[in-house]
């Protein structure tokens, strides 16, 4: 019997990383050159005819059309380059979602790898998500050894994707991944290197009843804004797609929901392509396990300040 897909990473590494830096490909070694035997100085010209008749012989093929070029294709006829896509979900307590948002995504069936980081759940969310990957070979998954953060769950998931393409998605249903198509449509024909999903742009009020989560989230963006030069509507939302090279070398340092307005400046000063497409989201209250809090709502704005226009 085949032994089963196992591919968990543990992780205890907290540290502000340098994301998706180039590996440089070893050099291949090249053959050695025999070395002790004085060179048969006849050997290059033999070298140097054999050349010219082969081009020769080259020539004349081409001139009777036995090596005739084929004809390219129009350019609409020209298989587009396709982009892997690497779904990323942060995760902490999760054990009531996990599996439904997990089908929801793979139902969706826009992604090339699920990459999920825990972030060192008590509940149960762990047990669920080795055999997930065990289970599923799309899935992967990577363990925080101690609770860090949502920033540093996705700065986690940003080094270990594997996609031309990554896309964040929360684990809490909040989110419908049946929005992918418009998240990544835009990148896959080149028009955006960034895509938010805006849960403002079209029945806000009725998405997200909360006025007082909606008054926070449009001040922020509106500071955001101004600092970047952006005119985004929803910076804070969790519906972020990019191209992977567009963070290549980014420094990031946010723990927890300051990560937000951290990476929307930085891919701001890098001179990236935003677009913004609404979304659908059925918003949760504290009750129901929402994590985000007046104090993250502080620290997002000194974020947008320091971000937008210090560091």
């Amino acid at each position: 019997m085949a032994p089963q897909k196992t591919s968990v990473i543990m992780t205890d590494r907290g540290d502000a990383m340098d994301v998706l830096d180039p590996i440089e490909a070893e050099t291949p070694q090249q053959p050695a050159i025999p070395t002790g035997a004085p060179a048969d100085p006849a050997v290059p010209r033999r070298m140097e005819r054999t050349l010219d008749l082969a081009e020769e012989a080259l020539a004349e093929a081409r001139r009777h059309g036995d090596l005739a070029a084929p004809a390219e294709a129009p350019p609409e006829q020209q298989p587009a380059l396709r982009l892997k896509v690497s779904v990323l979900m942060p995760v902490f307590n999760e054990a009531a979602t996990l599996a439904k948002i997990v089908a929801r995504v793979r139902d969706e069936g826009r992604h090339d790898e699920l990459l999920i980081v825990d972030d060192c759940s008590t509940d149960g969310t762990r047990d669920l998500l080795i055999d997930m990957d065990r289970q599923f070979d799309d899935v992967r998954v990577v363990l925080h050894g101690y609770n860090r953060g949502k920033g540093a769950a996705l700065r986690t998931a940003l080094s270990h994707a594997r996609g031309d393409v990554v896309l964040i998605q929360d684990a809490d249903l909040e989110y419908d991944p049946s929005d992918y198509a418009k998240l990544l449509d835009p990148i896959h024909a080149g028009e955006a290197d960034v895509v938010y999903g805006s849960r403002f742009l079209e029945n806000a009020a009725e998405q997200d009843p909360s006025w007082l989560h909606r008054f926070g989230n449009r001040m922020l963006t509106r500071a955001s804004n101004l600092t970047t030069g952006l005119r985004l509507t929803d910076m804070e939302t969790c519906y972020k797609a990019f191209r992977r090279d567009a963070l290549r070398g980014m420094w990031l340092r946010e723990n927890r929901f300051g990560f937000e307005p951290e990476i929307t400046a930085k891919l701001a000063r890098r001179g990236c392509r935003f677009k913004e497409v609404p979304i659908a989201y059925d918003g949760r209250g504290w009750e129901e396990g929402k994590k985000i809090g007046p104090r993250d709502a502080v620290r997002a704005l000194w974020c947008i300040l320091r971000y937008g226009w210090v560091d």
